[in-house]
């Protein structure tokens, strides 16, 4: 039996393949009734799919196709006239047949389908008589469709069959289906190369079209249509080339997806590699190894990032599988709607990630539907405004960077942006105050709204307020932005730029204190560097005036629970980030540079963190946390904090010293005695020291931020963190950069101070000491003038 299903899942890909592209050939054959090379390719795809299912005893669908072909076969020698009512019977036949390869594909048969495919043959049969067909609604209760009589013989019975009496029946199906290859070779040959699969009572066209196991060419331009038609009435068809079957090959989705995973490893590999090499080029400058080692440093780079494209690629498909459903839809709609509308597509040949051109089919849909319902206007409106009776709708994909952008332009009415606002005044779905302070192009956002619709009635097509909100939520998953522009009563324009993949991106670093995130490159529109006195505050919020827009300002540390140091600066970085339709300014505080990357999960217990989208292994072998855009925004709107207020208050916190008793120290040792030692010598000062038993403690101690202390005396030697660290680890923090790191110690020798002074210590103080000694160390680094007694 396997050489069944897979002679079943050879059909249904052949099938599926072949009808992909058939909606947009049927609404180009309406509008062209007499291009026969079309209409022949049409015809071919009806036949093959009746041959091949009644092949696999698909009574159903051979029954449906049949009368299909029946009709198509008609129109292509003139004997039929394709109208738009013949046209709505052959389309509603093509979704039928559409759903029984659905069904024969989940339950591997298609009876009992529930699917009522007699009204449409009669129909069919209707028109290939030359009747008028009987309308839908018209048409009796659907009745089982009774089988056709067919010449192939009843399916055996393989359940209560013998395992030898199946294999003799396979081996039967097999050679009968190699007799008839040989059969369409020999005919191929006395036809003198054509290779198409027609019925032997069948006229074959003149052109030749491609083999039924070739998916269909994609939709020819005008002038290359008149090509083959040229070539038909000037002499001998050219001989398609025999190896043509043979370039491509099917692979697993899951294969690819397995190269991409090991392909980020690989990349992984290479920032890793490159960073060393930095290391090493530092260390030994002037070394002869270095240059044979930069060799081979830049090879695997190159290589890497060729295979990486490469990989790429082979996940790459035209747009034009989501774009070639749309003049169909454009065309229904039309017909609905009362409107002309044309549909002008272009760019339908650049490539996406396959996991990408998925997510945009259901925005491309509401968006056209949108312009079909709300743009374009009745060709009596369009008359009276001195356009055009017949509107036009252009969907165009180009490459812009690393980027597609996906535009869709109709020249109906455009937006209103006073219209908008008041609608959206009346939604509810902004306030009055909002409103006034608005752009035009910020009003134009508010379509987006969740339960927003300018729609005045429910119908079909509008008026529940979703659709838009769509866009903006699957645009928002792929990190993608959402651009608007309108003109009122010439009509509007709207822009998709969306990333090429998702599995190995771009990225900037940016650093938080100790912390480093990565924020997708494709969300990162600009980054600038503002001073304090650029940032004003409106209602609480900070804002920041880019240019011509009004940006919300907040600090990446304070969505992700980190501390800034933007409080201790004159000027911040401000990385704008842009997500569908929406922008905001993240302070940071500082900018690591821009690195790519490759997306790791977090895991299962970590999966759920918010704000965060995954992980990624850095070239210094460091793991830094991948943004989720969309869901950091939505952080970011719970954010109350007010830059400006922050830094005054924290500013205000470090308040004048007046007395010693105002100084703290801290003091870090395991020894107990030692540490009483500290508090004995010091007391005479009259300051505050606070005590930690080990690194780890003191650390966490002074992230905690509860103090704030004018020093640290540090011993080297502790359990669990050693001073050395301990100081590394506090320098880590820019505010922390000028705090006074005091080494108490027994250890002498030269390499030990240097290591300390490495590690960030101020001074290095040697065990055994004396009080005052100690005191006069802590009274010049923390600049405390006071006089003391002898100890």
């Amino acid at each position: 039996m396997d050489e069944l299903q897979e002679i079943l899942e050879d059909f249904l890909i052949e099938a599926f393949e072949m009808i992909e592209q058939l909606d947009q050939d049927l609404v180009e054959l309406e509008s062209n009734p007499e291009d026969l090379e079309l209409l022949n390719r049409i015809f071919r795809v009806a036949h093959t799919v009746k041959g091949s299912s009644s092949f696999l005893n698909f009574d159903v669908l051979t029954h449906l196709t049949h009368h299909m072909e029946d009709v198509l076969n008609k129109a292509r020698h003139g004997d039929l006239k394709l109208t738009p009512d013949v046209m709505d019977v052959v389309l509603e036949s093509i979704d039928l047949m559409k759903s029984l390869l659905n069904a024969i594909r989940d339950s591997g048969s298609d009876a009992n389908t529930g699917l009522a495919i007699e009204d449409v043959v009669q129909r069919l049969d209707a028109i290939s008589n030359g009747r008028a067909a009987p309308a839908a609604e018209a048409a009796p209760a659907p009745v089982e469709a009774p089988p056709p009589p067919v010449e192939e013989e009843p399916e055996p019975d393989y359940a209560n069959m013998s395992p030898e009496e199946v294999e003799a029946e396979i081996e039967r199906l097999l050679k009968k289906r190699q007799e008839e290859d040989r059969a369409r070779r020999e005919a191929k040959k006395a036809s003198g190369g054509d290779t198409s699969v027609q019925a032997p009572v069948e006229s074959a066209p003149a052109t030749p079209p491609p083999a039924p196991a070739t998916p269909p060419p994609p939709k020819p331009a005008p002038k290359a249509a008149e090509a083959p038609k040229a070539a038909a009435g000037g002499g001998a068809a050219p001989k398609a080339p025999a190896a043509a079957v043979e370039q491509t090959i099917r692979v697993d989705v899951k294969r690819l997806d397995h190269l991409m995973s090991l392909i980020g490893e690989l990349v992984l590999g290479k920032n890793r590699l490159i960073k060393i090499y930095d290391d090493v080029e530092e260390r030994y400058e002037g070394e002869k190894f270095l240059e044979e080692l930069n060799q081979v440093v830049s090879s695997v780079s190159t290589v890497t990032t060729d295979l990486q494209l490469a990989v790429m690629k082979t996940r790459m498909i035209p747009v034009g599988k989501v774009f070639n459903k749309f003049p169909r839809m454009v065309r229904d709609l039309s017909r609905e709607l009362g409107k002309n509308i044309e549909l002008e597509i272009s760019g339908e040949e650049t490539e996406l990630d396959k996991s990408i051109v998925e997510e945009i089919g259901d925005p491309l849909v509401h968006i056209i539907r949108n312009s079909c319902d709300h743009g374009v206007e009745m060709p009596q409106d369009r008359a009276k405004v001195g356009k055009p009776e017949a509107g036009t709708i252009k969907l165009k994909a180009y490459n812009e960077g690393n980027h597609i952008v996906i535009e869709v332009a109709d020249d109906g009415k455009g937006l209103n942006a006073d219209a908008l606002k008041q609608k959206g005044i009346e939604k509810g779905v902004i306030s009055e105050r909002e409103a006034d302070s608005m752009t035009d192009k910020e009003a134009f956002g508010i379509i987006f709204k969740a339960g927003f619709s300018t729609a005045k009635q429910v119908s079909n097509l509008s008026g529940r307020g979703v659709g838009m909100d769509v866009v903006k939520t699957n645009i928002e998953k792929l990190n993608g932005i959402i651009d608007v522009d309108s003109e009122w009563g010439k009509g509007m324009v709207l822009k998709l730029k969306i990333p090429l993949t998702l599995a190995i991106i771009q990225a900037l670093l940016v650093g938080v204190q100790e912390e480093y995130y990565a924020i997708p490159l494709a969300s990162v529109l600009e980054t600038v560097r503002v001073g304090q006195d650029e940032i004003y505050s409106v209602e609480g919020k900070s804002v920041l005036r880019l240019r011509n827009e009004v940006l919300s300002l907040v600090r990446l540390g304070d969505i992700f629970g980190v501390d800034s140091v933007f409080q201790n600066t004159e000027e911040a970085y401000v990385v704008v980030i842009g997500l569908a339709e929406n922008k905001i300014g993240v302070i940071v505080d500082f900018l690591v540079g821009q690195e790519e990357i490759v997306i790791k999960s977090l895991g299962y217990y970590l999966s759920g963190t918010d704000g965060i989208a995954g992980a990624t292994v850095r070239g210094d072998g460091k793991v830094t946390l991948i943004v989720d855009v969309a869901a950091m925004m939505q952080m970011a709107k719970h954010i109350k904090v007010n830059v400006s207020q922050k830094g005054e208050s924290e500013s205000q916190s470090v308040k004048q010293k007046t007395s010693p008793s105002d100084y703290v120290i801290l003091a870090v040792d395991d020894s107990k005695v030692d540490r009483a030692i500290i508090q004995k010598s010091l007391k005479p000062l009259g300051i505050t020291v606070v005590e930690a038993v080990d690194g780890l403690q003191a650390l966490e101690i002074v992230k905690n931020g509860d103090k704030q202390f004018d020093a640290i005396l540090i011993d080297i030697e502790m359990p669990k963190m050693d001073g050395y660290t301990l100081a590394t680890e506090i320098r880590k923090y820019n505010k922390f950069k000028n705090l006074p790191l005091i080494a108490v110690t027994s250890r002498t020798s030269k390499t030990d101070r240097m290591r300390g002074v490495e590690a960030g210590m101020t001074e290095y103080i040697t065990k055994p000491y004396s009080p005052e000694y100690l005191m006069n160390v802590v009274k010049r680094n923390i600049n405390l003038d006071v006089e003391v007694e002898s100890v």
